[in-house]
């Protein structure tokens, strides 16, 4: 009688769960990357461990790390995981650019504004192609794109992500540092870095590289005194609220004063900042003539859209 061959079928987010984990070592972080709580997480992997039948982590009060199971089963999955997803990610921008449908993101309100232009702009020009516009989650600025749930993005920079291509910069604008009406800087004409020293900054919770965080939100003043770290916040209206509250101050784009101008929030410039960028992104090796032709929209709009505010 042949022997029974054991059970290996195993659900992917047990996989993911677990390759999360093998990179951050941390569980609290792995939860906040794949927007699950800590039990679940921990739950994933004692499922995977089972069946695999020993342990993948070694875990401690202080730290965790994987055992050498763990770290060959990362190594033997990961190049395989990963050329699924792209495959998957292909064949999606494939069947997009046969339907002539484009997915589009935008990550900020102006970013928005920019997008559903061009996307009015295309459609008079070339109605054959169809434009789906969605909002890029503030804790996850890549994961979408990466994911092929969007074809473009139009994004604030910086952008220094191997696996995506970056565009010209398309449009400026200063920052604001958004503070509660009763805060000591609120109603002042302009304030500086500087004047962030021990102020305690809203952070963002997700998957979130670091570049990009220490530039939007940095930690350290540029003469290196320390900049307080506030609640984590997944969305910008939960971040509001919390400025509202007093639990802390935002730095973002200028246009946030327009788009999002309330009772109990003031809106301080900020001085001698270097300006935010925007401008379109995709996947290296995804172009396709629609986001070509996306982009020269967007470009058109962007022109315009500085010559007004100036």
């Amino acid at each position: 009688m042949p022997a029974r061959i054991p059970e290996t079928s195993v659900d992917q987010s047990e996989l993911d769960c677990f390759l999360v984990l093998a990179e951050e070592l941390h569980f609290g972080r792995t939860a906040t990357r794949l927007h699950l709580s800590r039990a679940r997480v921990s739950q994933l992997i004692q499922k995977l461990e089972r069946r695999v039948g020993a342990p993948l982590f070694t875990r401690t009060s202080r730290r965790v790390t994987l055992t050498a199971l763990g770290a060959r089963l990362r190594d033997d999955l990961e190049p395989h995981y990963r050329g699924i997803e792209d495959a998957l990610a292909r064949a999606v921008t494939s069947a997009r650019s046969i339907a002539g449908v484009l997915h589009v993101g935008f990550s900020t309100p102006l970013a928005g504004e920019m997008v559903m232009k061009a996307t009015e702009k295309l459609r008079t020009h070339h109605p054959e192609i169809t434009v789906e516009v969605c909002e890029v989650p503030l804790s996850d600025p890549y994961g979408m794109l990466r994911k092929g749930e969007f074809d473009v993005q139009l994004t604030d920079f910086p952008v220094r992500e191997d696996d995506l291509t970056r565009g010209p910069t398309l449009l400026v604008e200063d920052r604001v540092l958004a503070v509660a009406a009763g805060h000591p800087l609120a109603g002042r004409n302009g304030v500086t870095l500087e004047d962030l020293a021990g102020m305690p900054l809203l952070t963002i919770a997700g998957d979130i590289p670091e570049y990009w965080r220490e530039h939007r939100l940095p930690t350290r003043t540029p003469s290196g005194r320390p900049i307080g770290q506030g609640p984590s916040v997944t969305n910008f209206q939960e971040a509001l609220t919390l400025v509202g509250g007093g639990k802390g101050a935002l730095l973002t784009g200028a246009h946030i004063a327009l788009y999002y101008g309330r009772p109990g929030i003031s809106y301080v410039p900020v001085e001698g900042d270097t300006p935010l960028g925007y401008g379109l992104m995709w996947r290296s090796g995804g172009g396709t003539r629609a986001i070509e032709l996306f982009g020269r929209m967007t470009r058109e709009i962007a022109r315009t859209m500085a010559a007004t505010a100036i």
